[in-house]
């Protein structure tokens, strides 16, 4: 069965664990959480997470800024400035080393030609770990501000010079061979190249230090003036809260009234049901008594009838003189 290589949403996820832990994305530490997968696939997907990423970045950012956030990003701007310095240091002792190598090349053609390939590997692996320890940052300081474009800028810089860096380097190998004077010039002029890049690099990091001061002050202002709607919204929410209390103490009250009057009304209602019901009874008592001397009124009719039946027919008794 063939293997399945990693996909993009194995990436994802390793990236969003990275994220809970505070831990900024990249090749390797991905590779660490997924336990397989090669670099180039990987750097492949982490560059499309990163490039969806920043085709969101005009979404609008909440207006408040949470104190989490701003401890945050004080955090990562205070590592972003150690990360700076350090790689500055690390570039003015590179210069000097390579100025120190360029000048015993004459001496140490054969053996430069021997080690070049090891320097230009070790060289390669520092600067691809600034590289990463740099993008990093910046994909962390991009999620936190609305700088994401000049920091994306500020790696695109980086890049080129490390890539000016390597070529560097394979021009002083194919070029062992030049003569000392040569040499010199070339020593000098990287020197002269590597200063300038330095004055650049320090100025950019005090600009932007001075912007990020700013949008630090900024968000507290906002916040401060967040905070101050807040409490009136409170306010406002608390005093129609007592009117509704009061309207609902009102309201109970009538709706009392109402049940104790309906209450009135139905005991007068089942009192004049109990009188109605006495006078139907006493009624239907009449009415059966009427019907009985009704009936003994017939019975008499009837027998009056009879006997005056009777005295017509009976024989007159004799007449005595």
């Amino acid at each position: 069965m063939a293997r399945t290589g990693v996909q993009y949403e194995d990436v994802q996820r390793a990236i969003e664990s990275l994220m809970a832990r505070g831990e900024a994305p990249s090749v390797q530490k991905i590779r660490e959480v997924l336990g397989t997968g090669s670099f180039t696939t990987i750097s492949d997907h982490l560059r499309d997470w990163r490039q969806r990423r920043a085709e969101k970045r005009d979404e609008p950012l909440s207006q408040a800024m949470p104190d989490s956030l701003t401890e945050t990003l004080a955090t990562v701007w205070k590592e972003a400035q150690s990360l700076a310095n350090e790689s500055l240091v690390h570039y003015r002792q590179e210069a000097d080393k390579q100025t120190v190598e360029a000048r015993e090349a004459q001496a140490q053609a054969q053996r430069r030609a021997e080690d070049a390939e090891q320097r230009l590997s070790a060289l390669s692996e520092q600067l691809a770990q600034v590289q990463a320890r740099l993008e990093e940052r910046v994909q962390a300081l991009a999620t936190l501000t609305n700088e994401q474009e000049h920091w994306q800028q500020l790696q695109d810089k980086l890049e080129k010079r490390l890539t000016l860096a390597q070529e560097d380097i394979a021009a002083m190998e194919r070029t062992r061979e030049v003569d000392h004077e040569r040499h010199q010039q070339a020593i000098q002029a990287q020197e002269s190249e590597w200063k300038e890049r330095l004055a650049q690099e320090e100025a950019r990091h005090e600009a932007s230090e001075t912007r990020l001061m700013k949008m630090l002050d900024d968000a507290r202002l906002e916040k401060s003036e967040l905070d101050k709607q807040h409490r009136r919204r409170q306010e406002q929410l608390e005093k129609r809260v007592e009117r509704l209390d009061a309207q609902a103490a009102e309201q109970r009250k009538q709706l009392q009234e109402e049940e104790r009057r309906r209450f009135e009304e139905a005991s007068a209602r089942q009192q004049r049901e109990t009188e109605l019901k006495d006078m139907r009874a006493q009624l239907e008592h009449s009415s059966a008594e009427y019907s009985r001397l009704e009936a003994q009124l017939g019975q008499l009719t009837h027998e009056n009838k009879l006997l005056k039946e009777r005295l017509a027919f009976a024989p007159l008794p004799p007449f005595v003189c």
